[in-house]
């Protein structure tokens, strides 16, 4: 089961595991004095922060095995720093090149498509609270309320995260297979949240903002972006187009699993305004530099300053006081300064932006490689860390929090679950494996929490104590973690690492871990044993010249009900494999699955129909022929088994026949 639920951990939680922020005391304010040791605060000049990252960016990169990655630093509305390092192609040890070298940006590409949205607001041809339908040529579904830009702004449009065709070949793009609009209308997931109701990732949700950018500007989105956002900012190397023009396909980096490994092919998403943009590490300062501009209070050749006010300001927060989306940038503060950003993720390349508002700098960097154990996360981190720390150090630390220890032991009693689902999940198909990725989340004695899926360097849980009423903070660092409340109980909980766009949600009853996992465990064992004794027990027999002297009825009903233990177990197994397959390369996840999906469905039905029919018959058929109290026993356990694996196969969706997962 580790196979399947991998591959949708994978893919949806790749954007979640390397933004989490460290929240630190605030700063003072200026002019105040400044605390102990700020006198030896490096200032941030283009020498400085050169020399800086020489030291950070090299060891970084080959502690990661990852083949090159490119900085650049902008400051009071000028390229501060612009720097490669390693090489875009390993075998060429071809250098990365700051000013010529694209990289993919992932969901980094989402700021281009909430930039095209929020120039249209203001032109007044788009209104973010209006209905989305009124701007599309097809309608998409409604729960209970209509959805607006406002809600696709911030990852509440109630969308599922659906799996198949995130990503696909250059081959499929130049037959023309990726048209932004047939797209949508083919793959137009469910929706399992009312809208504005709980946060959940959506690059479909993104996907169809662009597609509204295109619909309203009568331009193709690639081209309005080209027109409207890179040329005003002279950003001559960037490109939403896929495949890339011949011009700028010659300069992409590679992309790798490894650094000493070998390159994959170029990653090609049929939802393009949420992750198709190429870009170098200079056209993203210029990028930066406009947005920070247009922050300060200066109208820009993007946007104008009240709409960037606009765009910035913190929308909806479900659990305070952690940080929240604004109009697509999210929240990241450190060190107490206002910090929004975005991070972006394929296989090959990871991405991040971090705009300090308040000192009109800004920080971006890629790599060109997934690393060695999820290392890009990391790196990114600990990038913002310490480039916080050196620059704008947080100021004393704040005195220790007061807080009610019979209170805050009540709280966690009440929070802490071992069964709670992602948001930000598959609902459909063999995508929907929440029974097997649930988050555990427990309390211990002092009133603190324990997170076994968010792990220490070292490994190791992260503990959070508590610091005030339902909030907890991490005995390592500055995150936190917070209840979602509704009506003064806890539903839910979210961590400042996902909180802007994914939260945690208790899961139903009828497929919580907290007895479902141990029941299907106890049922696969019970399963595999049957399955393993048929075949044992039938050559002991052989080889001792023995017989089952049982009626002919009796004898058929157990070799059938042993029969379908086998095709029980391996119908399961087969979707592993499937997935497993799936997810050595996510471009494979599209229509030439879909004969494996169906048989899988088809499979599965055969093998919850024939695995309960043929064990209740063979416990029927126990009991007629007056077997003894054991055979009667493993009759009934072998019966229920079978009906626990069958609600399983029903709960991870290999008997939906779904071919939109």
């Amino acid at each position: 089961m580790r196979a399947l639920s991998g591959l949708v951990a994978l893919c949806c939680g790749l954007l979640l595991s390397f933004q989490a922020d460290a929240q630190r005391p605030p700063s003072p304010p200026e002019g105040a004095t400044p605390p102990a040791g700020a006198e030896s605060v490096a200032r941030l000049t283009a020498d400085d922060a050169t020399t800086w990252l020489d030291g950070f960016m090299p060891y970084a990169i080959a502690r990661g095995d990852i083949a090159g990655a490119v900085v650049t630093v902008v400051k009071d509305g000028k390229i501060l720093v612009r720097r490669g390092y390693g090489v875009s192609d390993v075998e060429k040890q071809m250098p990365v090149d700051p000013d010529r070298t694209l990289f993919r940006m992932a969901s980094v590409s989402k700021l281009m498509t909430w930039t095209a949205v929020m120039q249209l607001v203001e032109a007044g041809k788009l209104d973010l609270d209006a209905d989305i339908n009124q701007y599309l040529d097809f309608k998409v579904p409604e729960r209970g309320l209509p959805i607006t830009l406002r809600q696709l702004m911030t990852h509440t449009g109630g969308f599922e995260a659906n799996i198949k065709y995130m990503w696909t070949s250059e081959a499929v793009a130049e037959a023309g297979g990726i048209e932004l609009g047939p797209y949508l209308k083919r793959r137009v997931p469910a929706q399992i949240f009312a809208p504005g109701t709980v946060p959940a990732y959506s690059n479909y949700g993104t996907s169809l903002a662009g597609y509204i950018v295109e619909r309203v500007s009568g331009q193709p989105f690639a081209e309005y972006v080209e027109q409207h956002i890179f040329v005003p900012l002279q950003m001559q190397h960037a490109s939403f187009r896929q495949p890339l023009p011949p011009a700028l396909r010659a300069l992409v980096s590679k992309g790798y699993a490894l650094g000493s490994g070998k390159p994959r092919d170029f990653e090609v998403t049929p939802s393009a305004p949420a992750g198709a943009l190429s870009a170098t590490g200079s056209d993203m300062a210029r990028f930066m530099i406009a947005h920070l501009s247009a922050a300060g209070g200066h109208d820009t050749a993007i946007l104008k300053a009240a709409t960037s006010q606009l765009m910035l300001t913190p929308q909806t927060r479900f659990a305070p006081p952690l940080n929240t989306m604004a109009l697509g940038f999210y929240e990241i503060d450190v060190n107490g300064q206002r910090v929004v950003s975005h991070a972006g993720d394929t296989y090959s390349f990871h991405s991040q932006l971090f705009l300090f508002r308040d000192h009109d700098v800004g920080l971006f960097v890629s790599l060109n490689s997934a690393g060695a154990n999820g290392i890009t996360g990391p790196i990114r981190r600990e990038l913002l860390e310490n480039f916080a720390d050196r620059y704008f150090p947080a100021g004393a630390p704040a005195a220790a929090p007061v807080v009610d220890a019979a209170l805050a032991k009540q709280q966690a009693r009440l929070l802490a679950a071992p069964s709670y689902l992602d948001s930000r999940r598959a609902e459909t198909g063999i995508g929907r494996t929440g029974i097997l990725t649930q988050t555990r989340l427990e309390a211990l004695e002092d009133g603190s929490l324990r997170l076994p899926r968010l792990k220490q360097p070292n490994g190791q849980p992260t503990t959070f104590k508590p610091i005030a009423p339902w909030v907890w903070r991490a005995s390592n660092s500055e995150l936190r973690l917070a209840a979602i409340l509704k009506d003064g109980q806890p539903v839910g909980f979210a961590v400042d690492s996902s909180s802007p766009f994914n939260v945690f949600q208790r899961a139903e009853g009828y497929r919580s871990a907290l007895w479902l996992k141990p029941l299907l465990t106890a049922a696969v064992a019970v399963l595999a044993l049957s399955a393993l004794a048929w075949p044992i027990a039938a050559f002991v027999r052989r080889r001792h010249g023995r017989v089952l002297g049982w009626p002919r009825r009796t004898l058929l009903a157990y070799r059938l009900s042993r029969a379908a233990c086998w095709f029980m177990l391996l119908v399961p197994a087969a979707g592993m494999a499937v997935m497993a397959w799936a997810s050595a390369d996510f471009a494979r996840l599209d229509d030439r699955l879909d004969p494996a999906v169906i048989g899988l469905g088809i499979a599965a039905v055969i093998a919850i129909i024939g695995g309960i029919g043929s064990t209740a018959w063979n416990l029927v058929q126990t009991f007629r022929a007056g077997r003894g109290w054991l055979a009667r026993l493993w009759a009934v356990l072998l019966l229920v088994s079978a009906c626990v694996l069958a609600y399983a196969l029903v709960l991870m969706g290999l008997a939906d026949f779904a071919l939109n997962y």
